[in-house]
């Protein structure tokens, strides 16, 4: 057989070399807004109400006025508390504004970021021009419906009057006229729209393009990343670098343009470095398991590779307590410090279960039993399109919820240490413990239960609308247009 090595990634390749490996790292979401709350915070993101419960799976517009509620608190406000200098760079989409265009109750430097760079919103599929449009498509369909109905009673009042079959005056017939021009219009223009309502960078509260320039963008945040450790090299500093890469509509600078061997998909990945599995697809692992490397030379060993379950929530205790801070006791917070296991003083994970929500609903969990094996346990799923298909091709993610979803009874149960890619359904009559696993399950994701208490869903409709006075903008609105800087501060 003919092997050809050719490495995607070979700078993140060196950090999983020179660092430590985690092979079942897990994130708290398989979708961006409720993952990153789960990061920065350390809990569940439906303990602070980052989902939804109508199929609004992330925050849909820059100018909602869902997002981190304040009084959640994440890594970067305990250890500025501690004297770090904070920053963010790249991506955020965890809200902006509550209740005016400028109160940025949300933002980065309210949830103690000192120094903020990058795109508010997130690089969706309407940054561009995207065959899956994330919401340009569905609005273009509903602007052409209103603008046919409006255009058919302009008609039938314009016929009616002349006819003398309609006794009605001309106002009428000129104002749903003039709407129904106003609308196709509207239908025309929303890609353009879209592009300037989310598509913009920001450095701390000032908007420095509206919308953004895609190909400068990657080395704007690079050049900023080097300026924030510059300016921070002497003193203790914490850097959160968010990419906006791998994300439709996969946005690639020229130089990387056809390089790779996997089109422009490939092209994204080697632009950034990076590789990432399948997304959205409810408490699989192909949505949640992710590449976790911990790099630290002089502390941590090189070359280790840990297989215990742990999850992106732990960052949180984590750097917290490598920081001197305290982990907040006011809430349950469901990281775990990585330390030890990173250390090699533990050999286990202290995760003996976790829980895999599809929006407010829970999907699967998890169980570790120690020294034996790793179970996962499916209650729900969602319906893989077309079928046969190992995820929801022709939509943009996998349903939460509705006719889009099966309800196991009795669970699908399935052993990961054999098991990774969840193929092999366990069942009461190939496997001797399945009632008692599931009944240890069933009862963890009870006691869990217990411990939610109600919080606003930000997701929601009324947090995920779009709101005029809500919209960020660098001129008098709807003349949202600036080019303020061609690099950092």
């Amino acid at each position: 057989m003919l092997h050809l090595h050719h490495s995607w990634t070979p700078n993140i390749d060196r950090l999983a070399e020179d660092g430590v490996k985690l092979t079942q790292h897990i994130s708290a979401a398989s979708l961006c807004t409720p993952s990153r709350a789960a990061f920065l915070t350390g809990r569940y993101p439906v303990r602070s109400g980052m989902v939804s419960s109508i199929g609004y799976r992330v925050l849909q517009w820059t100018g909602a006025s869902g997002g981190l509620p304040t009084n959640e608190t994440t890594f970067a406000k305990i250890l500025k508390e501690k004297g770090y200098a904070t920053g963010l760079i790249g991506k955020w989409h965890l809200g902006l504004n509550c209740e005016s265009a400028s109160d940025h109750c949300h933002h980065p430097l309210h949830h103690g970021f000192d120094h903020f760079y990058g795109m508010p919103f997130s690089l969706m599929g309407d940054c561009a021009h995207w065959e899956l449009s994330e919401k340009r498509v569905n609005l273009e369909q509903k602007l052409n419906f209103l603008f046919q109905v409006l255009a058919l009673v302009a008609l039938t009042l314009v016929a009616g009057k002349l006819t003398h079959l309609i006794p009605v005056s001309w106002t009428p017939v000129i104002w749903s006229a003039l709407w129904a021009v106003l609308l196709l219009a509207g239908s025309y223009f929303v890609g353009a729209l879209i592009v300037h309502a989310d598509c913009l960078l920001m450095r701390n509260h000032t908007i420095t393009e509206q919308p953004m320039r895609f190909q400068k963008t990657t080395p704007l945040i690079l050049q900023e990343v080097a300026s924030f450790l510059k300016r921070n090299k002497h003193g203790p500093f914490l850097l959160f670098v968010s990419f906006l890469h791998v994300h439709i509509p996969l946005i690639t600078m020229e130089t990387f343009l056809g390089k790779s061997l996997h089109g422009l998909y490939g092209d994204n990945v080697e632009e950034m470095d990076w590789m990432v599995g399948g997304k959205g697809m409810g408490g699989w692992e192909g949505g949640i398991r992710v590449p976790g490397i911990f790099r630290w030379p002089g502390v941590l060993p090189a070359g280790q590779v840990i297989g215990e379950p742990t999850s992106l929530m732990d960052v949180f205790p984590t750097v917290v307590q490598l920081a001197g801070g305290e982990v907040p006791q006011d809430r349950v917070i469901d990281g775990q410090d990585l330390l030890p296991l990173l250390l090699g003083t533990a050999q286990h994970s202290d995760h003996e279960f976790l829980m895999h929500y599809c929006e407010g609903f829970l999907h699967a969990a998890r169980w570790h039993q120690r020294d034996r094996t790793t179970w996962k346990v499916h209650f729900v799923t969602p319906v893989f399109q077309p079928e046969g298909a190992g995820a929801c091709y022709g939509r943009k993610v996998c349903p939460c919820f509705g006719e889009k979803v099966l309800h196991h009874d009795p669970p699908l149960l399935f052993d990961l240490s054999r098991d990774p890619s969840e193929t092999h359904v366990l069942t009461p009559a190939s496997e001797p413990v399945f009632y008692q696993v599931m009944e240890r399950v069933q009862r963890a994701v009870r006691e869990h239960q217990r411990t939610l208490s109600p919080v606003p869903l930000q997701l929601d409709r009324l947090g995920n609308i779009w709101r005029p006075w809500l919209q960020p903008c660098c001129g008098p609105f709807p003349l949202c247009w600036c080019l303020r800087e061609d690099g950092p501060q």
